[in-house]
C-alpha cells in the first residue's frame, strides 16, 4: 500500500533530522496515512517542503503530500500527554501528485474558514476561547434567516416552538442516561452558592418535561416539539477547528411523543420533511441514507430492551422500503437509545457529511415514567421520535459555505442590495432616499458612501459577493430609475424604482 510505505519514509526522514524521538505509531489506509511521534523540537507546516524533499531523495519513484500536523493524546487517551500527528497521502506517479495539488487549491478557496472571514460571517477570540464561535451582524443574519425558513417548513408538518434554559440538574441527564454514558463530554457549572448544573448537550431530556407537565390523551398524540438552541460538549481541545467542531453548538432539532401505531407515519413526515427542506435549499442531491442500527455484540453501550430495540430497527426497516430510501444497514451506529435513519451528503469537495437524522426512541420514554391515557382509561407508554434536519448550524453552514463558495441565495444574503453613487457630492441624496426605502420594503440594503472611486466600490461589491449593486449617477437620480448588476454579470439593467422591489420580492418569495 502507497501509504503505509509513504508513512514508513516519513518515519525515517524524521529519524534523520530530528534526535530522541518517541512514542511512534504509523497508521495508514487507502486514503492517507499518519505517523505519530513526540520530540523535543518543534515542528510545523513550514517544515513540510523540506520534509517531502527529504523523502524524495530516500526514493525518486515516490510521490508524498504531507497535508497537516495536529496534537493528539498520545493511544488516544485524554489522560496522557500529547504527542505530535503529521498526516500525509502518497501517490503512485507526479500525475496524481498535481491533480491533487489542484484539489487543495480548489479547497482553500472553499474552505469554510476563509469564506467566513472575507465575508465577514464569524469570528474567534482567545479571551471567550476556542470553539465558541462569535457571530457577527452579517453572520447574524444568515443563521436567523435559515431558523425562520427551518421553523417554517416544520411547522407546515406539524411542529410547534418551545423553548428551554441552557442548564440543568445533573438528574434530568442521570435518568435520560447521558450522564454515564457522556460523563466526559459534560461541562459542569458550580456557583459559589451551592448550584451545581449541567449545561445540556442535549435537548430531549428537557423537552420530556414540557411532555409530562400536564396529563395528556391519546387524541392528543402526536405531539411535536421543535427548538434552536445552544447545546454544549466537552470536546477534545486538539478536536475543535472552525465551525466544524465546536464546544458551543446550535442545534435545530425536535421531538414528536406518538402512539406506537403512529410510529410508522411519524417517521415517514419526519423524511418527507427532511427531502422538503434540502431541496428548498438546494441540496438535495449526491445523498444515501444510512440505517443505523446497534452492535449486538456490544448490547451494553445502548439502554432499553431488546425487544424494543428489535421493533424500533424493523420499522425503520420497513419505512426504508416504502419511501424507497434504500438505506444501508450499519451497524453499531445507533444513537444511545434507538436506532435512526441518517442522511449522508457529500459535500462539494466529495467528503462525507452526516447532518439530517430520525431516530426511535422507546427507552427515554420510559425512564422518565411518561404516559398518556388511552382509550380505556388506562396510563399507556408514548414512543419519542428524534429529528433533526438543519442539525447544527455550524456544521450546515459548513456544507452550504463551502458548496457555495460563500455566494449565498438572495434570501439568506446578509446583503440584499448594495448601493453605489457615481459621485458622492451629486447623488448621496438620492443614495440615501433609495436605502429609506429599501429599508421600508424591508429588503436588506447597504449605501456604500467610502470616499472611494466607485469602480473600487464596485469590486468591493462583488468581493463581498452581493446579489445586487445598484449603481446611481446623473440618468438614475432624475428619472427615478435604478441601474443594477447581478453578481457574476457585467451586464447594466436599467429600471424604475418600483419595478425593482418588486422583481426583488419575488425572488426572495420564490427562493
Amino acid at each position: 500500500m502507497i501509504n503505509k510505505e509513504s508513512a514508513e519514509l516519513l518515519k525515517q526522514v524524521i529519524h534523520n533530522n530530528y534526535k530522541n524521538i518517541k512514542y511512534e505509531n504509523i497508521n495508514a489506509n487507502e486514503k492517507e496515512f499518519y505517523y505519530e511521534f513526540k520530540i523535543e523540537e518543534k515542528i510545523s507546516e513550514n517544515d513540510f517542503g523540506k520534509l517531502e524533499k527529504e523523502i524524495k531523495k530516500l526514493k525518486k519513484d515516490t510521490f508524498v503530500k504531507l497535508i497537516r500536523i495536529s496534537g493528539v493524546y498520545l493511544d488516544s487517551n485524554s489522560n496522557n500527554e500529547m504527542i505530535t500527528r503529521i498526516s500525509g497521502k502518497g501517490f503512485n506517479s507526479k500525475e496524481e501528485l498535481v491533480e491533487y495539488n489542484k484539489f487543495v487549491e480548489e479547497a482553500k478557496e472553499r474552505d469554510h474558514r476563509k469564506i467566513g472571514q472575507d465575508l465577514d460571517l464569524f469570528c474567534f477570540s482567545d479571551y471567550v476561547g476556542p470553539g465558541l464561535p462569535l457571530y457577527t451582524p452579517r453572520g447574524t443574519i444568515v443563521k436567523d434567516e435559515l431558523q425562520k425558513e427551518i421553523e417554517k417548513v416544520c411547522r407546515k408538518y406539524g411542529f410547534e416552538k418551545v423553548s428551554c434554559p441552557s442548564l440543568a440538574d445533573i438528574s434530568l441527564f442521570e435518568t435520560s442516561g447521558h450522564a454515564a454514558k457522556f460523563n466526559d463530554e459534560l461541562f459542569r457549572v458550580s456557583s459559589p452558592k451551592g448550584h451545581k448544573f449541567v449545561l445540556k448537550p442535549v435537548q430531549c431530556p428537557h423537552h420530556t418535561q414540557i411532555y409530562a407537565s400536564k396529563i395528556r390523551s391519546y387524541k392528543d398524540l402526536p405531539i411535536r416539539y421543535m427548538e434552536s438552541d445552544k447545546q454544549y460538549r466537552a470536546e477534545l481541545q486538539g478536536a475543535v477547528s472552525g465551525l466544524s467542531r465546536v464546544y458551543a453548538i446550535t442545534v435545530e432539532d425536535g421531538h414528536s411523543f406518538c402512539r406506537i401505531d403512529q410510529v410508522k407515519e411519524e417517521v415517514k413526515n419526519m423524511c418527507n420533511l427532511i427531502k422538503d427542506f434540502y431541496t428548498r435549499m438546494n441540496l438535495w442531491n449526491n445523498n444515501w441514507v444510512s440505517l443505523s442500527v446497534r452492535d449486538n455484540n456490544h448490547p451494553e453501550k445502548y439502554i432499553g430492551s431488546k425487544e424494543d430495540w428489535d421493533l424500533c430497527e424493523q420499522m425503520l426497516q420497513e419505512v426504508s422500503d416504502e419511501l424507497g430510501l434504500n438505506a444501508k444497514r450499519c451497524e453499531g451506529e445507533a444513537a444511545l437509545y434507538g436506532p435512526k435513519l441518517d442522511f449522508m451528503f457529500e459535500d462539494a469537495l466529495g467528503r462525507e457529511i452526516q447532518i439530517p437524522t430520525v431516530q426511535l426512541d422507546f427507552s427515554t420514554p420510559k425512564r422518565f415514567e411518561l404516559f398518556y391515557i388511552n382509550e380505556y382509561g388506562e396510563k399507556e407508554t408514548p414512543v419519542m421520535v428524534h429529528r433533526a434536519v438543519l442539525g447544527s448550524y455550524e456544521r450546515f453552514l459548513v456544507l452550504l459555505l463551502e458548496q457555495t463558495k460563500g455566494v449565498l441565495p438572495l434570501w439568506l444574503s446578509p446583503v440584499q442590495v448594495n448601493i453605489v453613487p457615481v459621485n458622492m457630492k451629486y447623488h448621496d441624496e438620492y443614495c440615501k432616499e433609495l436605502k429609506q426605502k429599501f429599508i421600508e420594503e424591508e429588503i436588506r440594503v447597504n449605501y456604500d458612501n467610502e470616499e472611494i472611486s466607485m469602480n473600487k466600490k464596485i469590486r468591493n461589491s462583488n468581493i463581498m459577493k452581493n446579489p445586487y449593486t445598484i449603481i446611481i449617477g446623473d440618468k438614475e437620480r432624475d428619472n427615478n430609475l435604478i441601474s443594477y448588476r447581478k453578481y457574476g454579470s457585467e451586464e447594466t439593467i436599467s429600471m424604475n424604482i418600483e419595478e425593482f422591489i418588486n422583481k426583488i420580492k419575488a425572488e426572495i418569495k420564490e427562493r
